[in-house]
């Protein structure tokens, strides 16, 4: 049986302008069915439409923040580091996929620029811009392979329907979240202090993003493989 070829989007160096790859990413789509494929971060339009065409699937990974003008918005203080190459590759790309029809999973900074690219926003950083009762640690202390918070899962979605529960235990890494829902898009899985955690394009093959890190939990949990294993079978 021939295995679908997954691209990856790269994580950019900006400091000496290296690409990198975490593992985690390549071990958890292998072991899922797929051939991962690290994509070049220096496209232009014609070999982004070429990529779209000649390859199955598209994990959009993690990676700095998303330039605040890309959402229309001023820098907020606490907005980190962004690649300009990889913003304009990775949103560049994407409406190629689209067109295609071809499945996407987006993973931390991966569920924001979905996001993003269909019109939405984000919180710049979720610590200073939001006053939850109970502050989550979005940034938890430990190993990623252990999950810090747990997410409500959305009834009746696909994101529910491959966890089988209504509640996951999840690992999470990031300052900042999905704030306004870009369009077509639903919410699929929310913090306990009511951040989006997850979101899915109803009618699409397969358009799924999660803000946390499954590719570091799925060797000990049958939810987050089966994640990345529906992934691979709908490419």
């Amino acid at each position: 049986m021939k295995k679908p070829l997954i691209g990856l989007t790269p994580a950019h160096d900006t400091d000496n302008n290296d690409i990198k790859m975490r593992p985690t990413y390549l071990r958890a789509l292998k072991a899922a069915g797929a051939i991962p494929v690290v994509m070049p971060l220096e496209a232009d339009e014609d070999e982004l439409k070429q990529l779209a065409d000649e390859l199955d699937g598209f994990l959009f990974t993690g990676g700095p923040d998303v330039h605040p003008f890309l959402f229309g918005e001023e820098t907020q203080m606490h907005c980190g580091n962004v690649s300009e190459a990889r913003d304009g590759m990775e949103l560049g790309l994407l409406p190629f996929i689209l067109e295609k029809r071809k499945p996407v999973l987006g993973i931390c900074r991966g569920i924001q620029v979905l996001n993003i690219a269909m019109g939405g926003t984000i919180w710049q950083d979720i610590f200073s811009m939001t006053k939850p009762e109970f502050p989550i640690a979005h940034t938890q202390p430990f190993a990623y392979h252990m999950p810090s918070h747990t997410v409500l899962l959305t009834q009746g979605t696909l994101l529910h329907e491959i966890a089988g529960m209504d509640t996951l235990r999840v690992n999470s890494m990031h300052h900042q979240a999905v704030k306004d829902l870009g369009e077509g898009l639903i919410a699929s899985a929310y913090s306990p202090d009511h951040l989006i955690e997850a979101l899915e394009m109803p009618g699409y093959p397969f358009f799924v993003g999660v803000q946390w890190h499954p590719e570091y939990l799925w060797e000990n949990s049958g939810e987050a493989f089966r994640l990345f294993k529906r992934f691979v079978e709908s490419c």
